[in-house]
Order: C-alpha cells, then sequence, then structure tokens
C-alpha cells in the first residue's frame, strides 16, 4: 500500500497550523450573555409567524386605548364601556380598562370577549377580516363568539354579558 505524502498546509503538523489564541473566561461569558440577552430581544421584535392573509384593511381600534365618547374607565356593570358608533360593524375594538374586545358581527349586535390570549396570555392586537388577533404567535379568535379560528390558542376568549343602553354598550 503506498501512502503519499501531501506537501504543506497539514492540519495534523502542529507547525503548519495557524496560531489561534485561546478564548479566555471573560470572553466566553461575554459571548454567552450576548446570545441569551440578543435571542429573546431578537424574537420578540419579531413579527407575527402566521400569514393572515389579510389584504391590510382592519376594520377596529388597535392602539389599544378607548375610544373618543366613552367612559371606559374601569367600567362596572351598568356602566358605558364604549359607544355603540365606536364599533364597526364587522370588527370590533380593543380596550384597555376594562382589558375586553367589543366587536359587532353584525349590525346591532354586540359582543365582548377577553382581550387576553389563552395561549401564552398576551393582549390581542387587532380585529381585523372576522377574527380577533393575537400578536404573539398567531391565534386568531371569531368575532361571532370568541371560538378559536387558527393558531395554539387551546380554547375560546372567555365571554363577558353585555347591552346597549343610552347609545353605549355596557356590562350587563
Amino acid at each position: 500500500m503506498c501512502r503519499a505524502r501531501f506537501e504543506g498546509n497539514d492540519p495534523a503538523d502542529p507547525e503548519e497550523r495557524p496560531h489561534v489564541e485561546p478564548l479566555t473566561r471573560r470572553q466566553a461569558l461575554a459571548g454567552a450573555t450576548l446570545v441569551g440577552v440578543g435571542v429573546p430581544l431578537i424574537a420578540a421584535c419579531g413579527g407575527n409567524s402566521g400569514s393572515s392573509g389579510s389584504s391590510g384593511t382592519s376594520s377596529g381600534t388597535t392602539s389599544g386605548s378607548t375610544p373618543s365618547g366613552s367612559p371606559g374607565a374601569g367600567a362596572k356593570a351598568g356602566q358605558g364601556i364604549v359607544a355603540v358608533g365606536d364599533v364597526p360593524v364587522g370588527g370590533g375594538v380593543i380596550l384597555t380598562n376594562p382589558a375586553l374586545v367589543v366587536t359587532q358581527p353584525e349590525a346591532g349586535t354586540f359582543k365582548a370577549f377577553s382581550s387576553t390570549c389563552t395561549h401564552m396570555g398576551c393582549t390581542v392586537n387587532a380585529v381585523a377580516d372576522g377574527t380577533i388577533d393575537c400578536p404573539c404567535h398567531g391565534s386568531r379568535f371569531s368575532i361571532d363568539d370568541g371560538s378559536v379560528q387558527s393558531g395554539p390558542a387551546p380554547s375560546p376568549l372567555p365571554e363577558t354579558a353585555v347591552k346597549v343602553v343610552g347609545g353605549q354598550v355596557v356590562e350587563a
């Protein structure tokens, strides 16, 4: 059997290998810290992993603020949480206090659901194309009954009974 000897660049030959400084403990910890902080930060800034297929038209308030003309600040049973005129037909509005999504699936029919996703507790951020959308993992809920339409959410959004009194949607 013939063995050929290759000239130069033999990685097994210690004199041919390039000199590389060993990694210090400080450098290793700094790198691990950077990865430990950077990965979650990048993940938190990432977009919705699910494709919504939306045409870009949203029929609802997504700012998280209470629409104008409504008391909304910690409304109790019988107090107005949003003006009827602020809730678009086929859409909805997301309120922060109380933490509800008020929808109007068809003219004159109002529903209210928790704005907290049943998957990981994120706050929903949009009402569009007949669904209430969670930005964290792409769960989508029906504006009719809060049922899961897509995504990893294990259960529907809890419903809060509401009625219309004097042009205001109120908790029943």
